[in-house]
């Protein structure tokens, strides 16, 4: 039984906007290890679902396809982001600022 990732993917570290944080994504585990091809050296496997991503709008989408389909599921569920510390100019040269 092929098993597959639940998750919601990280917000990308070069930009600032969350577009591809929305969706829920079901990857696939590796069911083959990959190898060296013998006449380029790329690697390389036979195992195709590696190369497939499912995006659903909600957790509750993409958990009911994974039970449907039959596939045992690992679900990784996202933290909540915290709340940026707010930080002002002047508060350099405060008369109470340590150091």
């Amino acid at each position: 039984m092929p098993e597959v990732r639940i998750y919601r993917p990280a917000k990308n570290a070069m930009q600032s906007g969350r577009a591809n944080c929305r969706h829920w994504v079901v990857e696939f585990e590796p069911s083959d290890r990959k190898q060296p091809d013998p006449l380029m050296g790329w690697n390389g496997s036979r195992d195709t679902r590696g190369q497939l991503r499912l995006r659903f709008e909600t957790k509750e989408e993409a958990v009911a396809f994974a039970k449907r389909e039959g596939y045992a599921y690992s679900l990784t569920e996202d933290r909540p982001a915290k709340a940026p510390v707010p930080k002002n100019y002047a508060d350099n040269f405060r008369f109470d600022r340590v150091g």
